[in-house]
């Protein structure tokens, strides 16, 4: 039986309107390297400053820790100015899904790479909050842990906060390809869903458990599981 779900925010749970793409491709342009769709797909679901730095690089830059913190604070300026003229949403079906695996005793958490400054905002935003009586149960961060996806270390975290101790009985889902490996890395049920910028066959290439049309679908297959 699955005792907890993991879940991405940005494209799995969470509608941010792209936004975290074209802060990321924004900021890392403005250090004068160019950032092809390829890499910048490959690199979002990570922990946001290693991204940075490996975009840097990957346009043929020098990515120095100056250089890195710098873009970092103007990825957040872009991100927070994008948000606040086009607020997140939660996607179809998402507030739904989770209440109904709440209901079940199925623990919820949501993992990012986003750091806790950014992500905090947008749940305070969105009106989730933490707790019993709550949308979730826990939510952990990309500086929380010693490294982001696609270590395993975000969804082992999420275990720790929620008391639950068989990677058996956890599944994660995400958008990007980053999202399966950190579940396979974690030993854990992954789970694609295609509310991202990845279609089926794309998708279908990773490592994966399943592959679902979106979060909405997951009480069904937890169900499954649970059988």
């Amino acid at each position: 039986m699955i005792e907890l779900a993991v879940f991405d925010m940005a494209g799995t749970t969470v509608d941010e309107h792209g936004d975290v793409y074209t802060a990321l491709e924004s900021s890392v342009r403005e250090t004068g390297v160019e950032v092809s769709p390829a890499h910048l797909q490959e690199w979002m679901g990570v922990d946001k400053t290693e991204a940075i730095a490996a975009l840097i690089e990957l346009g043929g830059g020098v990515a120095t820790p100056e250089l890195v913190a710098h873009t970092f604070d103007r990825f957040r300026e872009i991100l927070a100015a994008a948000y606040d003229a086009n607020p997140p949403v939660a996607l179809p079906g998402v507030e739904d899904a989770l209440r109904e695996l709440k209901s079940r005793g199925i623990k919820v958490a949501l993992t990012t790479g986003f750091s806790a400054d950014v992500a905090g905002p947008l749940l305070q935003g969105l009106g989730w909050g933490i707790g019993d009586d709550e949308l979730l149960d826990a939510v952990v961060t990309s500086d929380q842990v010693a490294a982001g996806r696609p270590a395993p270390y975000l969804i082992h975290r999420a275990m720790e906060r929620t008391g639950v101790h068989d990677v058996r009985r956890v599944l994660c889902a995400g958008d990007t390809a980053v999202d399966l490996l950190a579940g396979v890395n974690a030993g854990v049920v992954a789970v694609g869903v295609l509310t991202g910028k990845l279609g089926r066959d794309e998708m279908a290439r990773n490592p994966h458990s399943y592959i679902l049309d979106g979060v909405k679908d997951v009480p069904a297959l937890a169900e499954m599981q649970s059988a």
